[in-house]
């Protein structure tokens, strides 16, 4: 059996970039796996106010944001289909028709089907953002966030931030397939964050993961004044690392989502993929 990618394209109001076509099909192919990709379009219901006609036409105004929503969500599917052809990547595409407030919701119910999920991200990119916490939160899956500028390489290179928690530790199970496969893994623990239960938790990793086969190094950190996500995503970068595995810590409140400190700071200042699990 093949491990299967869900990809999710925002499309309306703020549609993904074009670059998360490239970067899915590049990702897939790196470690063997299938993509399902689908369009999740906007579903806008009518106002049905005289006055709303009126002036504005909003019934118009309705079916072409609509349209603008599916045009985009073609032009995605299309674009992906072409990438993964070229990277020799199987591919299956779908629609997805949801309510604006709810298009984060779709996705993650979707993501549950799959083994994982490629989501985009870009700058200022609040569509893309709110599916990204829907999916990290309300899948079940891992999530794999991939930036608009990220430039495709192999993740031979990985870093877990390790802290000792159930989150953290979920998130390094659910990141098997990519620990499996790296020649070197550098697992990260700060300091100065906050109290950890455990002493030398990071070599207590390292230890298990070397004991498996894997290639395995602890690495302690300070964070200091820094944001605790910048300090692990620069670290990392700076040991030469590819991707970053970590847990996502939050919780769901109706449509919002309350975030921890670091899962905060790598949705708003994503500088490297990153693997998210909760």
């Amino acid at each position: 059996m093949k491990f299967q990618a869900f990809v999710p394209f925002a499309t309306y109001p703020e549609a993904n970039a074009d670059a998360l076509a490239a970067h899915a099909a590049a990702v897939a192919a790196g470690i063997g796996v299938t993509i399902r990709a689908v369009a999740i379009n906007a579903d806008i219901p009518d106002v049905s106010n005289a006055l709303s006609k009126l002036l504005l036409d909003t019934p118009k105004l309705i079916r072409q944001a609509e349209a603008a929503s599916r045009q985009q969500g073609r032009h995605l599917l299309a674009l992906v289909k072409e990438k993964s052809d070229l990277a020799g990547v199987d591919l299956t595409t779908a629609v997805v028709n949801a309510p604006i407030a709810a298009l984060g919701e779709a996705a993650a119910l979707d993501a549950r089907y799959s083994d994982l999920s490629l989501v985009g991200w870009e700058a200022g990119n609040t569509t893309s953002r709110a599916i990204a916490e829907a999916v990290i939160f309300g899948s079940g899956r891992p999530a794999i966030l991939l930036p608009e500028l990220w430039e495709p390489s192999p993740f031979d290179h990985v870093a877990i931030a390790w802290d000792g928690s159930r989150v953290a530790a979920r998130a390094v199970a659910d990141a098997r397939l990519f620990l499996e496969r790296a020649t070197r893994i550098l697992v990260l623990t700060v300091l100065d964050e906050k109290p950890l239960k455990e002493k030398a938790a990071g070599e207590r990793l390292a230890t298990a993961l070397r004991e498996r086969g894997l290639n395995a190094e602890a690495f302690e950190i300070m964070a200091q004044d820094c944001p605790i996500a910048e300090t692990l995503q620069q670290t990392t970068i700076e040991k030469g690392g590819q991707l970053l595995v970590m847990g996502g810590y939050g919780h769901s409140r109706l449509r919002d989502f309350v975030l921890g400190g670091a899962t905060q700071g790598v949705l708003s200042d994503l500088l490297m993929p990153v693997l998210l699990s909760h």
